[in-house]
């Protein structure tokens, strides 16, 4: 009898661990972006805990290379030179990149960590470069005003990456492969379909989807962290999703995502619409700031989607393959 009662106790003690294991999990899925919550209000000539994490995210966007302007940080202490890309000071640097950013975007130019800015920096996002070369200039960008007969006057923000590189053929092959399965992804080769339509029906591209063996110009994946690209992905929110220009063709979801074909609920994101944006990045599309509603506006929405190309999307893909 007391064997068994000793198994029970047992038993009952180690499903209580599991439990407690899987809440502490929940408990501990914290956002990426979350630190940036807590430097609201910082500003130059301050040294606060953490602004060495929002070096790093300027960084990795575009707007922030110490090493290009290590000349002019050179604090001299017995010949040694200081480098300040992983500390915490608010120095004059790090205020120039957060007032590049506030152009970027369209914030009031402040240099400070002020509220408006906080939130657009905590916003899900895709992780490529809104600014990508040592210029600290935006991608090759494109303003045209286009008028109607009725003298309406449409301005044109798209953007392209550096050089404009494009594919050289118009038909595409795409495969699945993944290192890890999510939940929630079922239906991926529909949504993709489904996404790849979109731009081709604004365009001369036309796509197809191969077996995971097969040679493809497009390879599209779920990963988690580091996952061999260069550019590992953060964990829960923050980035969600990446891509590289033509004719790399890769185009990486960050696996630690609620992702959902249909997103209703807090943190879910719609699967569809990022795909086509990061679809955009793949066919040479830069990001575009000035449009929100446009596709290949930087940031998300959790329970939003946004699948349908903007004006701005069309006139973008058309002038980088001289589509009429």
């Amino acid at each position: 009898m007391a064997p068994k009662i000793f198994f029970s106790r047992s038993i009952l003690l180690l499903l209580a661990i599991l439990s407690l294991a899987k809440i502490q999990s929940k408990s501990h899925k914290h956002d990426a972006f979350e630190y940036i919550n807590h430097l609201k209000g910082c500003h130059k000539g301050q040294n606060v805990s953490g602004l060495h994490h929002l070096k790093h995210y300027l960084e990795n966007f575009g707007y922030l290379n110490y090493s290009d302007v290590v000349q002019n940080l050179e604090h001299r202490n017995d010949g040694a030179i200081e480098n300040h890309a992983n500390d915490d000071e608010f120095d004059d640097v790090l205020e120039s990149a957060v007032k590049s950013y506030q152009r970027y975007f369209h914030l009031e130019v402040t240099g400070t960590l002020d509220p408006a800015t906080v939130k657009q920096m905590t916003m899900p996002r895709c992780g490529v470069p809104d600014i990508i070369n040592k210029s600290n200039k935006s991608t090759t960008s494109h303003q045209k005003v286009h008028k109607n007969r009725k003298l309406i006057h449409l301005v044109s923000h798209y953007s392209f990456f550096q050089g404009s590189p494009r594919w050289q053929k118009s038909h595409l092959t795409y495969r699945f492969r993944s290192s890890v399965a999510v939940p929630g992804t079922a239906n991926i080769r529909s949504i993709c379909a489904s996404a790849f339509q979109r731009w081709a029906r604004v365009s001369h591209f036309t796509f197809k989807e191969v077996s995971s063996n097969s040679q493809a110009d497009i390879e599209i994946g779920f990963h988690r962290r580091s996952h061999g690209d260069n550019n590992p992905f953060d964990g829960f929110q923050g980035t969600l999703a990446h891509a590289f220009a033509p004719s790399r063709g890769w185009l990486h979801f960050d696996a630690d995502e609620t992702w959902s074909a249909n997103p209703a609920g807090q943190n879910q994101v719609d699967i569809e619409s990022v795909a086509v944006h990061e679809i955009g990045h793949v066919l040479g599309l830069g990001h575009e700031p000035n449009v929100p509603n446009a596709i290949m506006y930087p940031s998300f929405r959790y329970g939003a989607t946004k699948r349908d190309l903007h004006e701005d999307d069309v006139r973008g893909i058309r002038a980088l393959y001289g589509l009429t």
